[in-house]
């Protein structure tokens, strides 16, 4: 019986084992303990240095105060051990090294949507490695960007699902589906998920239209719900994520601001020229097939052979300087994005293939995969092709949640080795080799010769200078203090650099055209046969992909995991870490509050980095620091150490006067209309004598306690710990207190002697309670019920998929041995 089993699926066994090849020998430094030195990963890790020291306790905390004054850890990290998938992630991360682990898991996904859509294995193959080495994948790897590139790794295997669901195999089809939304979404990257949601409606919209066609409305209901059962089922296994995503978003920069009158545009998202900052130039499409024509990454030109170097030395530079200069100059990439690692290159073959598959497939799959392709690529443009980005981003769902809008090529760099592959598929299957020999010299001649004229008169398509390329040239005329001729010198020399990289990648993907072309030729006049032919396909598709692969991950990518990017504590640090207080802030003010990756490794910060950062703290920097940080508005997030530098740029830590404590007593309140009063009134704030309150709170203040002359009393943290704080407070009457922490109602729970009472905001941004007179112990809990309560729901849910799971397996062994009977 087994025998059998590997005998029929030796070919599936043998191609499983060259992607994992394949994959150890492009990844192989992560199985010698080496580990990528992501830039982005290490920026993130600081976000994490109080997750982590609880980790190692064995603790598990929901907030962090490390980044930002304060804020929920769900879009940092956090555990959901109730869902299933979270065990599925842990095995894939024991059974292979990262980033080896979850890369194969993207061939194998891709490998099996071929193997549903009844390709050719070794078609399929080949398929598996033109989607997973499609460079956007192999970049998002190397900058780290984990959870983007898990999502994407499902793409495939969802889409498989729903071709079955739609094919009438119900069972099978929703076992993938749930299954692998399930994970896709367990991924945490919403917005990879919303990308490929959009392309699903798509293929559901073109179903329906075959439906009405053929009259078969009923079987296309049932598979509709067939799949709106596997993804609700998908969803609900991820309950927990999803819930407190969904919650604690509207409190943050993706969520409407309570301000009426803001620095930017008032939206429900984000604003949008952060979402369309990372636009797709429509030109910069050309790199799908020629990989460097805008100049590939945003590194500086560091060849001696270069042009740019050769024209510092003709104005006098020697070697050194020549190249010391040029690694400060602006970078090759020359296209519409403030800076990039590298393009989208789909493969020259692929899109070779996809323009043939325009021709020849018959299948109505190719009219939704060119759907999606177009939607895509439109989207992806942003700013640079606002028609119908703009139209999306003010008008459909959640569209606007997102930034970055080129990430949704993503999906387009699916779709091309879809078609590809599915026009090869074609040709195997023809039966007239030489009508279809006809079909493909035109696909040929388009390909090969738009590549032809960009390889011999690369100008008549591309300028390659940047839109700021005249204001850049006066920026080296100032900086080097030289002239307009020299200035344009330089310009001239990086100019041709940028012309002679897109050259080169031309000629290159010229060739690979014309041996993908030969090989459909040798095999369309019988010279090939049909087991050699598509095993070459996916030998020079791997080839291709690789190559270019390497130009953004190699051996040099990869670092001792001994050494890490971690940033060593400076003098200011270790001066700071003398104070022996358990809860502070500090901010250093000669990094940006809202990107410094340094300072929350060591200390509780204001400063940090988070995409998802709360609303009301990103207002309170783009307001209240615009023109310099307020020390008040410090002082009341108890931010007792300012870092700045001298004259001689040497670090110095500042302690702040202003700074409140943890928690404080104030007799002054001033109650205001609304948020708009709230932030104007926090510019002239005293926070140790005065409180701000929104009238919306009024209610819940005594108010014989307003204003009154009495002494204060006492209040003090006693205990810290991220997710419980713990005071003790002494008051010879009833006041109001003001704590140094972030408000967020959205799980923060407050005890006053065992009993739960309310709290309210206070300074747009801090908590407030009124505190009775005499001795009490206040608690603050965090305790959201969208984790606690969604986690008991993830649990059923997972097991219904478990069940779900061994209800097909038990049903595909009856029929396999009701078959062999």
């Amino acid at each position: 019986m087994m025998k059998n089993w590997f005998s029929k699926n030796s070919t599936h066994i043998l191609i499983v084992f060259l992607l994992f090849v394949i994959c150890f020998l492009f990844f192989s430094p992560s199985f010698m303990g080496k580990t990528l030195g992501q830039n982005d990963v290490t920026r993130a890790q600081s976000t994490q240095t109080e997750i982590n020291r609880y980790k190692e306790k064995g603790e598990t905390i929901l907030w962090t105060n490390q980044i930002h004054g304060g804020m929920p850890t769900f879009q940092i990290w956090a555990p959901y051990p109730a869902n299933i998938t979270t065990w599925i992630v842990k095995v894939i991360s024991y059974a292979m090294p990262a980033p080896t682990g979850i890369f194969m898991v993207l061939l194998l996904g891709t490998y099996l949507l071929f193997c549903v859509l009844k390709i050719n294995p070794w078609l399929s193959f080949a398929g598996a490695l033109a989607f997973g080495f499609s460079s956007y994948n192999i970049i998002l790897i190397g900058a780290g960007h984990s959870s983007q590139i898990f999502a994407i790794a499902f793409f495939a295997p969802v889409i498989a699902g729903i071709i079955l669901i739609f094919r009438k195999e119900y069972l099978v089809g929703t076992i993938l589906l749930s299954t692998f939304l399930a994970m896709e979404i367990r991924a945490n990257h919403i917005q990879m998920t919303y990308y490929l949601m959009l392309a699903i409606l798509l293929f559901v919209l073109i179903e329906c239209y075959k439906a009405i066609r053929a009259k078969a409305i009923p079987v296309f209901f049932k598979s509709v719900g067939f799949s709106a059962a596997a993804t609700i089922l998908a969803v609900l296994v991820n309950t927990s994520s999803l819930w407190s995503t969904y919650e604690y978003g509207k409190e943050t920069i993706r969520g409407t601001s309570e301000l009426s009158a803001t620095t930017t545009k008032k939206t429900t998202g984000l604003p949008r020229d952060y979402a369309y900052e990372w636009s797709q130039g429509v030109g910069e499409c050309i790199t799908f097939l020629i990989p460097n024509a805008y100049g590939g990454s945003s590194r500086p030109s560091t060849s001696p052979e270069s042009n740019l170097v050769k024209s510092l030395k003709t104005l006098g530079a020697d070697d050194n300087q020549a190249l010391g200069i040029a690694q400060s100059m602006p970078a090759l990439y020359w296209g519409e994005k403030p800076f990039t690692e590298g393009s989208f290159y789909f493969g020259a073959i692929i899109v070779f293939f996809f323009v043939l598959g325009l021709f020849i497939v018959k299948s109505s799959i190719k009219w939704w995969l060119l759907s999606v392709i177009v939607l895509t690529m439109l989207l992806s443009f942003g700013k640079n092709w606002p028609y119908l980005s703009d139209l999306f981003f003010y008008h459909v769902p959640l569209y606007n949640k997102f930034r970055a809008v080129e990430s949704i090529l993503a999906v387009a760099g699916l779709c091309f080795p879809m078609l590809a592959i599915l026009s090869l598929q074609e040709v195997i299957n023809s039966s007239d080799k030489k009508l279809l020999l006809k079909k493909v010299f035109p696909a040929f001649y388009i390909t090969a010769g738009f590549t032809l004229l960009i390889a011999v008169i690369p100008t008549l398509f591309l300028s390659f200078k940047s839109a700021n390329h005249n204001e850049m040239l006066g920026q080296i005329a100032t900086a080097f203090k030289i002239g307009s001729p020299e200035a344009n010198t330089i310009g001239n020399a990086l100019v041709e650099d940028r012309k002679s990289l897109a050259q080169s990648d031309a000629i290159r993907t010229l060739a690979y055209i014309i041996a993908a072309f030969a090989l459909l030729w040798l095999y369309l006049k019988d010279k090939l046969s049909l087991t050699v032919f598509p095993i070459a396909i996916a030998v020079i598709v791997l080839i291709d992909l690789y190559t270019v692969d390497k130009r953004y991950v190699n051996k040099e990518s990869f670092v001792a995991k001994s050494i890490t990017n971690t940033p060593e504590p400076r003098a200011v640090d270790l001066e700071i870490w003398k104070d022996t207080d358990v809860n502070y802030k500090v901010i250093d003010l000669t990094k940006d509050i809202l990107s410094d990756a340094t300072t929350p490794y060591f200390h509780k910060s204001i400063g940090g980095y988070s995409a998802a950062r709360l609303k009301k703290f990103n207002e309170i920097v783009e307001i209240q620091f615009s023109k310099g940080v307020n020390p008040n508005i410090l002082g009341m997030l108890n931010t007792k150490y300012i870092i700045t530098s001298d004259s001689s740029q040497q670090l110095r830590a500042m302690a702040n006067p202003a700074a409140c404590g943890n928690a404080w007593f104030v007799n002054h309140i001033t109650f205001v209309k609304n948020a708009d009063a709230e932030m104007k009134a926090l510019g002239n704030l005293d926070p140790k004598k005065e409180v701000i309150i929104n009238e919306k709170y009024s209610n819940l203040i005594n108010k014989t306690t307003i204003n009154n002359t009495l002494p204060n009393g006492e209040i003090k943290l006693t205990s810290y710990s991220p997710d419980t704080l713990v005071y003790e407070s002494n008051s010879p009457q009833t006041n109001t207190a003001v704590f140094s922490e972030i408000y967020y109602n959205k799980g923060w729970k407050m005890f006053i002697d065992g009993i739960e009472k309310p709290y309210f905001s206070v300074n747009y941004i801090l908590r407030g309670a009124q505190i009775a007179a005499g001795k009490h112990k206040i608690e603050f809990v965090f305790h959201p019920a969208s984790y606690y309560v969604g986690e008991k729901i993830s649990f059923a849910a997972s097991l219904i998929l478990v069940l779900l799971i061994g209800a097909g397996l038990y049903v595909n062994f009856g029929r396999v041995r009701s078959e062999r009977r």
